[in-house]
Parts: structure tokens; C-alpha cells; sequence
């Protein structure tokens, strides 16, 4: 009888059948099972998890949404109370997804943090930082044209000031503008293209975010020390160690998810997308939604619409720089006490540009947002690239698995580890 390249060691001999064919469970277990991981993970690890489990429930929602959705400007908005009112629950589905895109950015902020602190975007793993930052502006597209489907004021008005923004670029812009609105204004056909593409590309993020998987497998995961494991001893199987730890986050997550849904559905919402979209009345204060508030500030910030329309897309283009620009040898923040206390004040700086973007353009809000920009890019362009070259980092530990076991802080364990070895 003949046999196939692959042999499965799987015992059911159904799946074993399977298997033997379509090594599927043999994969998984190699890439999730014993695939080896440094052993002191701390709950920052569980955000990335998080974020998969997030983008699951965003694409099952969405997809049930839509069966109930009409992408037209005439009966949008009254699609969307119908699917709150008369769908079985239907408001479940539709709050599940609203505030599914706040926790969705919720946590990918923490998981960028995480890699922020602990130089996660460090060799060898720059493409899998930068293949996150393209996951990221892929949700920023998709939320924003989500946020316009309801067809509310906010989201008419919203879709009308940011595709507006596009007429700054020399030469293609008013061409862009005139695309991306499917003709002279904000319309049906700019609806019904968001609409398209808001269904299609959470299926894009998805297969970005198998690349981005496949990458971290092949350079294996950072760690709170940020130094390589020297040997079996520094890894633990992905299971059942991990699997646990990050059910134990999965459980908090759903917990901060259900409080939300339930008791405060529309509190990170705009009033204003409870109205109808009215070409003819302009809200007060047009805001987007709370996760591209920092980035609204940078844009309101400069005085010159294209520089600021330029500003605003390179706070995000410098993370993908963000590699070669920090210089220093050592990843994590931890044995960088001089890096350390400007990370933190880039981490105030993202805070008040949030704050601002959600007030008037107005003094003392500009020019809070002002300084607030500024330092935005300097910690990228001058202080990280400075402190590489000028700062003198504390002592590494020899391995991970020295401080994990004796209990210590990795300074102290790095520091007591020759008395301790003599004793």
C-alpha cells in the first residue's frame, strides 16, 4: 500500500487519516503546542491572543450585520434601528461589534506598548514589527468606514472631513477626493464603496495577520529580558503553559468586553450618530472616533493643512522606521534607566494628544497639542537615536531561567549571580 511523505503520530485513526494527508493537526500542534517559548512571559504576552480573539468576533459579527444591512444613504440609517428594534438580537450583534472596535484598538495600543517597553522591534524581528504596523493602519481603514455605515450626522460628517483631507496633496489630490466619494460629494456611491470594502478587509487583516504569526514563529517571541534563550532551559511549550495563561487573560477580557456591551454600549460613541445624516447641518464639533483622536491632534496641530495631513500620516509611517532608529544594542527597557523615563513621557505625550483631539480647536487646546506633537517625534527622531549612542545600560542577565528560578528581579539576579556561584 502506498504511503505519503508525511506520517502522522496522531493515535485516532480517523484524524490520523487526516492527517496523513492534510498534516493540519500535526502543524498546530508543533506551532502551538511544543513550539518553545521563553518562560518568562508576563500578562503583556496575552494581548496579542487577545487580538486575534477580537478580530474573530469582529468578522462573525460583521458578517451577521450585514445580512440585515442596506448600503443606501435613503435607508442606512434605518436599517441600522431595525436591526437594533425588530433582529433577534440584533442589538447584541450590533453594540458586540460598535464597542468590539474600541476593544479591538484597545488592545493592539497595549500590544504596541508592550513592544515599545520591551523592544520588540528589535533584530531580528523588524519585519514582524513592521507587518504589525500594517495590521494596524488596516484597522484604521476598516474602522473608519465602519464608521460612517450608520449614516448618522458623525459619520456623514466624518467621512466628509477626512476624505476632504486628501485635497491637500498637490496635483492628485482633488482626483483622489472625487474616487474615494464616487463622484462630487459624500453620497450613495461613497456608502455603498465603504460599505464593500469595510466586508472585505477584515479578511485582508486576517491574512496579514497569518504572516505576521509565521514570522513571529520563525524568529521566536521576545521576552520581558529581551535577550535570546540560551537553551531548553530559558523555554516552555506553548502548552499547557501558555494555553492557560492566556485563558486566564481571555477571561478578564470577555469580563472588561461584557461590562461594556451591557451596561455602557454607547459610552465611547458620539451622540451625534444617533441623528440622521443631514448634508444640510453641520454639527458643532465634528470628531472621529476616540482611537484616531491622537492622531486628529497632530493633524489639527499644524496650522498648514498639508503639513498637517503630512504630520498626521508620518506619526504612523516612523514606526515602521522605528528599528533602525533606536540604536542602543540592549531591547528592553528594564536595563535602560535613562530610556526609560522619556518612554514614559512619549507614553503622556500619546495621552494628552487623545485628550486634545476630542476638544474644540481651540486655545489652550492647540497649543497643548503643539507641544504635545512635538515631543510625539522627537522621542523617535533625536532622544532614541541619542541614548543608543550615549547611554549605558544595565548588566544583562546571563539567561533567562536564572532570575525566573531564583526568584529575583533580573538586575539583582545578574548582579548576585558570581557571590552566589562561589557560595
Amino acid at each position: 500500500m502506498a504511503s505519503g511523505l508525511h506520517k502522522s503520530d496522531v493515535a485516532n485513526p480517523v484524524l490520523n487519516w487526516i492527517d496523513a494527508r492534510l498534516p493540519v493537526i500535526t502543524m498546530m500542534q508543533k506551532e502551538y503546542g511544543t513550539f518553545p517559548t521563553p518562560r518568562n512571559f508576563n500578562y503583556f504576552w496575552n494581548f496579542g491572543a487577545l487580538a486575534m480573539v477580537n478580530l474573530l468576533i469582529m468578522i462573525a459579527t460583521g458578517i451577521f450585520l450585514s445580512m440585515h444591512y442596506t448600503a443606501h444613504t435613503s435607508m442606512a440609517f434605518d436599517s441600522v434601528e431595525r436591526i437594533m428594534r425588530d433582529v433577534n438580537y440584533g442589538w447584541l450583534l450590533r453594540y458586540a461589534h460598535a464597542n468590539g472596535a474600541s476593544m479591538f484598538f484597545i488592545v493592539v495600543y497595549t500590544h504596541i506598548w508592550r513592544g515599545l517597553y520591551y523592544g520588540s522591534y528589535k533584530a531580528p524581528r523588524e519585519l514582524l514589527w513592521m507587518l504589525g504596523v500594517v495590521i494596524f493602519l488596516l484597522m484604521m481603514a476598516t474602522a473608519f468606514m465602519g464608521y460612517v455605515l450608520p449614516w448618522g450626522q458623525m459619520s456623514f460628517w466624518g467621512a466628509t472631513v477626512i476624505t476632504n483631507l486628501f485635497s491637500a496633496l498637490p496635483l492628485i489630490g482633488p482626483d483622489i477626493v472625487t474616487f474615494l466619494w464616487g463622484g462630487f460629494s459624500v453620497d450613495n456611491p461613497t456608502l455603498n464603496r465603504f460599505f464593500s470594502l469595510h466586508y472585505l478587509m477584515p479578511f485582508v487583516i486576517f491574512g496579514v495577520v497569518f504572516l505576521h504569526v509565521a514570522a513571529l514563529h520563525i524568529t521566536g517571541s521576545n521576552n520581558p529580558l529581551g535577550i535570546d534563550p540560551k537553551g531548553p532551559q530559558d523555554t516552555l511549550p506553548f502548552h499547557p503553559y501558555y494555553t492557560a495563561k492566556d485563558s486566564v487573560g481571555l477571561v478578564a477580557y470577555f469580563a472588561v468586553f461584557a461590562i461594556l456591551v451591557f451596561f455602557f454600549p454607547n459610552a465611547l460613541g458620539h451622540p451625534d450618530n444617533y441623528i440622521p445624516a443631514n448634508p444640510l447641518v453641520t454639527p458643532p464639533h465634528i470628531v472621529p472616533e476616540w482611537y484616531f483622536l491622537p492622531f486628529y491632534a497632530i493633524l489639527r496641530a499644524v496650522p498648514d493643512k498639508l503639513g498637517g495631513v503630512i504630520m498626521m500620516f508620518a506619526s504612523i509611517a516612523i514606526l515602521f522606521v522605528l528599528p533602525w532608529l533606536d540604536t542602543s544594542p540592549v531591547r528592553s527597557m528594564r536595563f535602560r534607566p535613562l530610556a526609560r523615563p522619556f518612554l514614559f513621557t512619549w507614553l503622556v505625550s500619546f495621552f494628552v494628544l487623545l485628550y486634545c483631539g476630542g476638544k474644540p480647536p481651540e486655545e489652550p487646546y492647540v497649543t497643548i497639542s503643539r507641544v504635545a506633537a512635538a515631543y510625539y517625534f522627537l522621542y523617535f527622531l533625536v532622544i532614541l537615536p541619542l541614548l543608543g549612542r550615549l547611554e549605558r545600560p544595565l548588566p544583562l542577565p546571563e539567561s533567562i531561567a536564572r532570575p525566573v528560578l531564583r526568584g529575583g528581579g533580573p538586575v539583582m539576579a545578574g548582579a548576585m549571580s558570581k557571590p552566589m556561584e562561589k557560595a
